[in-house]
């Protein structure tokens, strides 16, 4: 990953308190998993930041290397990973 890369997908996290790598936007989401993630985050009312990965390939791969986390989505809440959909399914009361 390039330094512009790694530069611009710390912006995001720093930048917004909770933060939504994902495939597609919140309001036309690209795939299921990204999609779930964005209605959970709706239907709790979180104020989010949906970054497009699929806009620009440099963050869709940068962002698997910046997390050491294989796939999207990926969800930061203030600066840190919150793990996988199904982990956050199961325990989405508890933030």
């Amino acid at each position: 990953m390039d330094e512009n890369t790694k530069n611009l997908i710390q912006n995001h996290i720093d930048t917004n308190e909770v933060c939504l790598f994902m495939k597609g936007t919140p309001d036309a989401p690209q795939c299921g998993f990204s999609m779930a993630v964005s209605n959970m985050l709706k239907i709790l009312e979180v104020n989010f930041k949906g970054i497009n990965v699929l806009e620009d390939q440099n963050i869709r791969e940068g962002i698997k290397v910046f997390s050491d986390w294989p796939t999207i989505p990926q969800l930061y809440i203030k600066k840190r990973i919150c793990g996988w959909l199904r982990y956050r399914q199961r325990n989405v009361r508890k933030w």
